[in-house]
């Protein structure tokens, strides 16, 4: 029997071609003590979706357009009422059995604070990728310990980790993901943050891995390098990033590529990345810049 819980949460999980991390992920999901009010996949089409199965909670399945932004904002568009907080995770991210009920206590315990990022026992992002299996294994041995997690909390942040990321549905009203960051929509977290009145932190309170998932090499690195240039310069010129964490990410983007230039990862387009970036730069040069132009390149 679910307990009774003071919050309702909803979460939602954007996703493409990945329907056996989606399984997996809604598997987890089942195990969690509260459980969620309802989970939003959001797709593209029927060949995203994980085998048909019952779960302990409602499930709700969206198709339309493909572009993390336009799926997450179907999602918010389509919640239930009286939905309290909306968790949005990847669908690589593997969770803790104690998520929801971290959730609801953290938001009990603090208020004031519109939105949170919990902590990653790990993050595969940077590197080849975590499997799956030792993602829960990690999870897994970290749930086993007895204690409560540790409410602690963070500065007020810029933004939260797209991979993990909890608002209160009070502080985002009407606010939705900018969908002129189209496909996987760089810094779309970062924008989406800038909008909300209210402090956002990370937290211990809750927690997972974040796999990183590389589905084979990377094909096309033109259009995240260009994502990695355009979309920080799109956002300072709109308001929901500073100018100096702008910077910051421009210039790391373009150190990173250019030091692994010689000598790429095998899962990363290190060369398509740096025309990508110089691509962008010019176009900022000559006034035309635009998230969008990546769908030309």
């Amino acid at each position: 029997m679910n307990p009774t819980i003071e919050f309702s949460v909803a979460i939602v999980v954007a996703t493409l071609g990945r329907a056996k991390n989606v399984a997996a992920l809604l598997d987890r999901l089942a195990l969690q003590s509260p459980l969620p009010a309802c989970v939003v996949l959001s797709m593209e089409t029927a060949a995203d979706a994980p085998p048909a199965r019952d779960y302990p909670f409602p499930l709700i399945s969206l198709f339309g357009p493909r572009g993390l932004c336009q799926q997450r904002n179907r999602a918010l568009d389509s919640l239930p009422p009286a939905i309290d907080i909306v968790l949005f995770l990847d669908d690589d991210y593997v969770p803790s059995r104690r998520l929801v009920a971290g959730l609801v206590r953290f938001f009990t315990a603090f208020p004031a604070i519109a939105g949170a990022s919990g902590r990653l026992l790990a993050d595969g992002i940077g590197g080849p990728g975590i499997t799956p299996q030792a993602a829960a294994a990690l999870v897994e041995a970290e749930d086993a310990r007895d204690e409560r997690p540790s409410l602690g909390v963070s500065a007020a942040q810029p933004g939260l980790y797209g991979c993990n990321m909890a608002y209160r549905t009070a502080a985002i009203g009407s606010c939705r993901f900018d969908e002129n960051l189209p496909l996987y929509g760089w810094q779309e977290d970062i924008d989406f943050g800038g909008q909300i009145t209210g402090p956002l932190v990370y937290t211990d309170a809750f927690y997972g891995v974040h796999c990183g998932e590389k589905s084979g090499r990377e094909r096309n690195g033109r259009r995240l390098g260009y994502s990695q240039i355009a979309n920080p310069w799109y956002l300072w010129r709109k308001g929901t990033m500073p100018a100096g964490f702008a910077g910051r990410l421009m210039l790391r983007s373009l150190a990173a590529n250019g030091a692994r230039l010689l000598r790429p990862e095998p899962w990363i387009d290190r060369k398509g990345r740096m025309i990508g970036n110089w691509l962008a730069v010019r176009d900022i040069l000559l006034s035309r810049v635009h998230p969008r132009r990546i769908l030309e390149l």
